[in-house]
């Protein structure tokens, strides 16, 4: 998910705030060069503009000058402690800094606050999403495997969004929690009227005072919420904290063929089988379903996912089928 436009947060200066609107328009009008140029003049009154700072490395790079990109990108990190625009993404990309950054919580805040009101149509109709349909059915081959029934006392959505992994498993729950960081996608998902509660919360720190006050899910889902992290490992193992003594843990990962965790091109995460395998063993966990799948589209071209389905090491798990 990248095509949210542009975040526009004030300089304090109106007449810089003037010139970084009128860039942009210079830029839609594919005057890159002199967009460019005006970006720079709204920096010379307002040194600190972290949006204009951001801007302008954009435009440095499609302009194809890599050096004064990453000149502009880190001054829009450095403008913005809460990285509010993705700079070290955009630093990491061009082979710059940490070539795995964290995602920092106002970046991903804003990012997904932008997009809520159009979240549900881009995914379903745009990118051909289907990852709460497929992890439902990984969770279903794998009850049925261990012959039990596709029910669950309670169940909580990590990064439920707007719902629709929600709205996927909602037959089979009797009490269901979601939790996301965008209280816009909160507001959308509380408007359907699926969840018996929903919270708007950093997921590892919900994972963690979950925990901590003994509360436990007899099934975790998180669809499409890891492409946004770059290590697994510990969001794997706090979940792993949060589970009943026979429940279960399903989520997707986008997926690549090397090791460890890779930053793709549009912005998200990939992760290796390897990768994926480490962080599910060491949270205690086993692995019940790992298989390949498409879960959305890119460009019409199907993006390569892992569809993971663990339980606890004490419990019995089902045969691990496997593509990855």
């Amino acid at each position: 998910m990248t095509d949210t436009g542009p975040l526009f947060l004030s300089s304090g200066d109106l007449i810089a705030d003037r010139r970084y609107q009128w860039a942009l328009d210079q830029a839609t009008r594919g005057d890159l060069a002199g967009a460019a140029d005006i970006l720079v003049q709204a920096l010379e009154l307002a040194p600190q503009f972290a949006a204009a700072w951001f801007a302008l490395g954009e435009i440095r790079d499609r302009l194809g000058d890599r050096s004064g990109a990453i000149v502009a990108f880190e001054q829009a990190r450095d403008a913005g402690p809460e990285d509010d625009h993705g700079a070290q993404l955009q630093l990491a990309r061009l082979g710059s800094g940490d070539v795995t950054p964290a995602m920092t919580e106002t970046y991903v805040r804003r990012l997904f606050d932008q997009y809520a009101a159009r979240y549900d149509a881009a995914l379903t109709e745009r990118l051909a999403y289907r990852g709460p349909e497929i992890l439902r059915d990984a969770v279903g081959s794998v009850m049925r495997a261990g012959e039990g029934a596709l029910r669950f006392g309670s169940m909580l959505d990590l990064g439920c969004g707007t719902g629709l992994a929600g709205a996927a498993f909602r037959p089979f729950v009797d009490w269901l929690v979601g939790v996301d960081l965008s209280p816009a996608m909160v507001a959308r998902a509380a408007a359907k009227g699926l969840y018996d509660r929903l919270a708007t919360a950093d997921l590892q720190r919900f994972l963690a005072a979950g925990a901590a006050s003994a509360a436990r899910y007899h099934l975790v889902v998180a669809a499409d919420v890891f492409v946004y992290v770059n290590d697994l490992r510990p969001v794997v193992t706090a979940i792993a904290r949060m589970l009943a003594p026979d429940g279960i843990a399903a989520f997707t990962v986008e997926t690549h063929s090397g090791s460890g965790a890779k930053l793709l091109p549009t912005l998200r995460y990939a992760h290796g089988a390897a990768h994926v395998r480490d962080a599910v063993k060491n949270a205690g966990l086993a692995l019940a379903h790992l298989a390949e799948a498409a879960v959305r589209t890119e460009k019409g071209v199907p993006i390569d996912s892992l569809v993971v389905v663990a339980r606890p090491s004490t419990a019995m798990p089902a045969p691990v089928t496997s593509g990855g």
